[in-house]
């Protein structure tokens, strides 16, 4: 201890003297062990300063390795934030491979797909972010309906997410007169990311989650049950299942491969997306039209039904969340304040009893036929007093409040009249009606007036062409005789008719019994 403080005591002098970046190289030994020995002499401490305050040194933060990638820097193109977010098991197969040059030889219908997606597509992964979930789960709607959110099924699953009724009622995707929230794109995003972080927690599995979203959890799980009491493996790959899911997640992997890629993305030309925003939501708090809407936000109305897909009718109705785009916000705002004009011209108009549909459209200066498309109506339907419908505005309607914060206007149906019908009628236990039966039991059928009418034609028909085929049958045998034979039959029947029950009614037209 001694020798080293007299060494200490000999070598500060000569420190002294010499420059501290020199005095740092002699004694490094030295300068790790007491830095603040060879560093500048410090400036007289500030008035304000404590005496004997530490000295600060900053340290530099050390370069990243070439080829890494920094997650936390904010990208401007929307596929890097994406690819950062892949974290699903890779599935490698020949469906895969198939797909992935199926959509490579494919590349406008990419295209297409990317424009499509561009308004939605920073909204889906943000949410995916916020619950932790797999980005890849964006492209899902690729697979599902090409981004179209105007997309309908054979079996009608709709929407980008393609919900069928009952998953979407399952999910609070109300589905009504007014609007059908399996396409309204915040809603249903939501609900389909519900609907997969609940079957992936139930089989913790991501492809097993992807099968059950297209074939349904209660058929994966009935699969898992049978693979296990077989003693075979449980996962996608060797579960058996339809075609189409078999064919499912390698769509999804194909795509995943193909926008994973940055190099690929450029050769096909597919275009970058910005990573903001696109859209933001506002409230109306009174009924606005479709097209009005769109003027104030000065957009293209196709533009404005893409963010606004759900509603069924020409009419918004009252407090329904209305989406625009983010940069389109405060111009919408601002000419709403600044509309002095109806912000709607539609009303709702009650039938009377007595009044029917023919009657009702030429007093709004509207076509029966679009009267009916307005209002979801079947061509032909009767429908009662008490009933609502959509009208344009004019004299003789009812304020749209009275009706837009409901649910759905009231639609009664009226049966139409029925006629008894004796012969050539649909058998009663082919039609399946109880009522049905109880006539036939007289030898009655009971029919609607159309049915009898279309009825009664088709036997017109069947008559008038056996008639022509008693009349030219077997050619070149005496005319007479063919003559003689055709009066012998007419005859026949005529007298059968009269034994039997009368048959005029099935060509009544009137809808009247007979």
């Amino acid at each position: 201890m001694v020798l080293g403080a007299v060494l200490l005591a000999q070598t500060l002098p000569a420190l002294a003297e010499k420059p501290a970046e020199e005095a740092r190289d002699s004694f490094p030994l030295i300068s790790l062990l007491m830095p603040s020995l060879l560093s500048p002499t410090p400036a007289e401490p500030n008035a304000g300063e404590a005496e004997g305050a530490l000295n600060t040194f900053e340290l530099r933060a050390a370069p990243l390795p070439s080829g890494s990638i920094d997650l936390t820097a904010n990208s401007d193109n929307l596929w890097d934030r994406l690819r950062n977010g892949f974290s699903m098991p890779d599935l490698n197969d020949d469906l895969t491979l198939y797909y992935q040059q199926w959509y490579q030889n494919r590349p406008d219908a990419l295209r297409r797909m990317v424009e499509r997606s561009r308004p939605y597509m920073h909204f889906i992964v943000q949410e995916l972010e916020a619950r932790g979930m797999p980005t890849e789960l964006a492209l899902l709607p690729m697979v599902e309906s090409s981004f179209n959110p105007m997309a309908n099924s054979r079996s009608n699953a709709s929407g980008l997410w393609q919900f069928i009724p009952a998953t979407g009622k399952r999910f609070n995707l109300e589905q009504n007169w007014w609007q059908d929230k399996r396409r309204d794109i915040v809603a249903s995003t939501g609900a389909a990311l519900d609907y997969l972080q609940t079957i992936y927690e139930m089989h913790g599995d991501w492809q097993l989650a992807l099968a059950s979203y297209n074939w349904g959890e209660g058929a994966v799980k009935r699969a898992i049950e049978k693979n296990n009491s077989r003693g075979l493996p449980t996962d996608y790959v060797n579960l058996t299942m339809p075609n189409e899911t078999r064919h499912y997640v390698p769509k999804l992997q194909a795509l995943k491969n193909i926008f994973g890629n940055p190099a690929l993305m450029v050769q096909l030309h597919l275009p970058e997306i910005l990573n903001r925003p696109y859209f933001a939501t506002i409230d109306t708090p009174h009924p606005i039209d479709v097209k009005t809407a769109a003027r104030l936000a000065n957009m293209p109305l196709d533009e404005f039904i893409a963010l606004n897909p759900s509603h069924n009718r020409p009419v918004i109705k009252a407090d329904t969340p209305l989406v625009l785009p983010a940069d389109k916000l405060t111009l919408f705002r601002s000419n709403l304040e600044k509309n002095a004009a109806p912000l709607s011209e539609w009303q709702a108009y009650t039938l009377k009893h007595g009044e029917r549909l023919r009657q009702i459209a030429p007093r709004f200066g509207i076509s029966l036929p679009e009267l009916a498309r307005i209002n979801s109506l079947p061509s032909g339907i009767r429908l009662g007093a008490g009933t609502t419908l959509l009208v344009p505005a004019g004299q003789g309607g009812d304020d749209l409040n009275s009706v837009a914060r409901g649910v759905a206007p009231t639609q009664i149906v009226e049966a139409e009249p029925e006629v008894v019908c004796r012969k050539h009628c649909r058998p009663a236990s082919a039609r399946g009606d109880k009522a049905a039966k109880s006539h036939a039991e007289r030898g009655e059928t009971r029919l609607s007036a159309r049915e009898a009418n279309a009825h009664g034609k088709r036997a017109e028909r069947a008559s008038g062409k056996g008639s022509h085929k008693v009349a030219a049958a077997e050619p070149g045998k005496n005319p007479a005789k063919s003559a003689r034979a055709t009066s012998s039959e007419s005859k026949h029947k005529t007298a059968s008719s009269k034994a039997g029950s009368p048959a005029k009614v099935a060509k009544s037209t009137t809808g009247r019994r007979g």
